[in-house]
């Protein structure tokens, strides 16, 4: 009986002591799995600003609508011409600093701003209209420019640019403001030669890794922020490479990384002036009909790639403006998340511009 019970006993304790190792690990997988999202946003490597944002948090970035800015600014916008080149401006009351905005290919700065009896050829693409916005509620005096072809060009373009800059600023007397900057694709591509010769307080490179193979780089090169769609592989090997350029410099830089985001029925009515909800959930319902979006809502493909033109000749109880096509297929584009202008991330990049005025 001594020993039947001495072996209960033993096997009792041996019991309890696998359950206390089982939880044990249960809380250190759980540790490990906290810090692992912690850390996998920020990559604290020699002091980089690495900001990866998860699906989840995009789309809820992604959640702000067209009229967001309503009760703060207004467009009211100046248009004019230099030299036969055409730019776009608004100066909000008591500006604290100015900021250029450069477009991409098949880009123009009508793209910036809402069509108005100020400027009735504007277009106000979702995300350029939704970046100048921001601009102007933070206190920033905004000019867009129009490139002399499709795409920017890298010689005589830059002076041209740099005068109008100059020029524009002396005309205003905004002098004494700090100077930043905002270009995408082959507008960041512009930008961050441009920043090699004029002096800005800071810029950020869109949807590009910038020329940097073609510049050279001292101390006085601004801090540069570069934002982009982790899905093009290659871009991202060229900027992971060049932040590491410019901090060998002392030049600060950091990264943020724009994740893919699910599509909603409501999504094309929140960032499109002039689509309403009825629209925007008939257009949902029918990319899920056509496969172009899975069942979580995520694109398939680029929205370029898609040919989902085609369905408004197909159902022709379709009530579309001709002229809010290319604003859906920037919004398409920007879901997929390969290559596009965005405004998703605009917090982040105002916090760097404002971190560097100064």
């Amino acid at each position: 009986m001594l020993n039947h019970g001495y072996k209960s006993k033993q096997r009792s304790s041996a019991h309890n002591c696998r359950i206390q190792v089982l939880v044990m690990s249960f809380i250190l997988m759980l540790m490990l799995v906290i810090l692992f999202f912690i850390f996998d946003n920020v990559n604290d490597n020699d002091g980089d600003v690495k900001v990866k944002v998860k699906p989840s948090l995009a789309y809820e970035s992604h959640k702000q609508i067209w009229n967001s800015f309503d009760s703060l600014v207004k467009f009211h916008p100046t248009r004019e011409f230099r030299n036969g080149t055409d730019l776009i401006w608004q100066i909000p009351e008591s500006p604290k600093g100015v900021l250029f905005l450069a477009h991409g290919c098949n880009g123009k700065a009508i793209n910036f701003w809402d069509k108005s009896i100020e400027c009735p050829n504007c277009i106000g693409l979702p995300e350029e209209r939704l970046l100048v916005l921001h601009g102007l509620a933070q206190g920033f005096a905004v000019i867009t420019i129009s490139s002399a072809n499709r795409c920017w060009s890298f010689g005589k373009e830059l002076l041209v640019v740099k005068d109008i800059l100059e020029w524009w600023i002396g005309k205003r007397k905004l002098e004494k403001l700090p100077l930043v900057a905002l270009g995408a694709s082959s507008g960041g591509y512009f930008v961050s030669l441009l920043a090699s010769s004029k002096k800005f307080n800071s810029i950020v490179l869109m949807i590009a890794e910038g020329m940097f193979d073609e510049i050279d780089i001292n101390e006085d090169y601004p801090p540069t922020l570069f934002v982009h769609m982790p899905k093009d592989l290659y871009r991202q090997q060229k900027i992971d490479e060049y932040v590491m350029v410019l901090k060998d410099k002392g030049i600060d830089a950091g990264v943020v990384e724009c994740m893919e985001f699910p599509l909603s029925p409501d999504t094309l009515a929140d960032r499109i002036p002039g689509i309403d909800q009825t629209l925007s959930r008939n257009l949902f319902e029918i990319f899920k009909e056509k496969g172009f979006i899975d069942e979580k809502g995520y694109m398939r493909k680029d929205g370029r790639k898609m040919k989902w033109q085609n369905i408004l000749d197909e159902r022709k109880n379709l009530l579309i403006d001709k002229h809010l096509i290319p604003h859906i297929q920037e919004e398409l584009n920007l879901a997929f998340s390969y290559h596009e202008m965005t405004s998703v991330h605009s917090d982040q990049i105002f916090k760097w511009f404002e971190s560097h005025i100064g």
